[in-house]
């Protein structure tokens, strides 16, 4: 058994103030127990303003994220993985990218979102992420000392192949930190953690943005963390920060996998040619 966390936050444009949230809210997760903490998508700004995003933007190496991050591993010696936060490219391009830092500080791995959000929204919300980021083009799987965790960022949840290689790659636990809208997180969110838990028998973790934030956009919120089985062993509303935590028995990946075990039973396959049926000349 081991403790795992997820915190819920409501970002604003500033990253000092946001990064200042971030640590409160991962020493209370570690106060709870947890081994591994979550953050969400874009911890460090969710800022629209391009010219705005451009100012706050520094490299990894400086990043006041990863910075932050890095020590407060190193001081609770635990795992902090950071959803995802926007980082400056050596050609000037922006990554949103993820890192999850070791109980000693160090850097074990990073993500770059795959997957962009490039979408027109009934509500007259449009989102061209594309447009910022750059979409990375590697998935990642590492193995921590209590199992094997995959990477993936917001979006990437509505691309079940990623999270199925992920799974056949061995991961044990699958991650989705996010800044879900309102409007498509109603709608979709908690539906599809759940399938990616249950298709791939694996946990899902997710950190979510959550309310108003200062650049005008609201995001779902509704942290999760949800089993092998389909089952949400722990959650938040929509609305402000939280923390939250479950106990997870890695056991219960190998249980659920020989019950359905759809993994090993996949098979390759592929799909006929059209068949055009004509309807008869009278």
């Amino acid at each position: 058994m081991v403790k795992v966390a997820a915190i819920q936050m409501c970002s604003g444009t500033d990253p000092e103030r946001n990064v200042a949230r971030m640590e409160a809210l991962v020493r209370e997760a570690h106060a709870a127990g947890a081994v591994y903490v979550q953050t969400p998508e874009m911890t460090g700004a969710l800022q629209r303003d391009r010219a705005g995003l451009g100012a706050i933007l520094r490299p990894e190496a400086t990043d006041l994220v990863a910075a932050s991050a890095s020590a407060l591993a190193g001081e609770l010696a635990i795992h902090v993985h950071v959803g995802s936060t926007a980082i400056l490219l050596e050609d000037g391009g922006v990554a949103n990218r993820g890192l999850l830092f070791g109980p000693n500080g160090s850097l074990v791995a990073r993500y770059d979102k795959i997957h962009m959000f490039d979408v027109d929204l009934d509500n007259g919300e449009s989102w061209r992420e594309s447009a910022v980021y750059r979409p990375g083009d590697e998935a990642c799987v590492v193995d921590l000392p209590f199992g094997r965790i995959g990477f993936a960022i917001c979006y990437d949840i509505r691309f079940p192949q990623l999270f199925r290689a992920e799974a056949l790659a061995g991961a044990q636990v699958l991650t989705a930190p996010a800044a879900f809208t309102r409007q498509t997180g109603e709608a979709h969110w908690e539906i599809l953690l759940r399938a990616r838990a249950i298709e791939n028998g694996a946990f899902v973790v997710a950190a979510a943005q959550a309310g108003l934030h200062e650049d005008g956009r609201e995001t779902f919120g509704h942290s999760m963390i949800v089993d092998p089985w389909g089952r949400v062993l722990a959650r938040v509303g929509g609305t402000g920060e939280a923390v939250i935590a479950a106990e997870i028995d890695l056991a219960e990946v190998a249980a659920a996998r020989r019950k359905i075990p759809n993994l090993r039973n996949a098979r390759e396959f592929h799909i006929k040619d059209p068949v055009t049926v004509r309807s008869a000349v009278a």
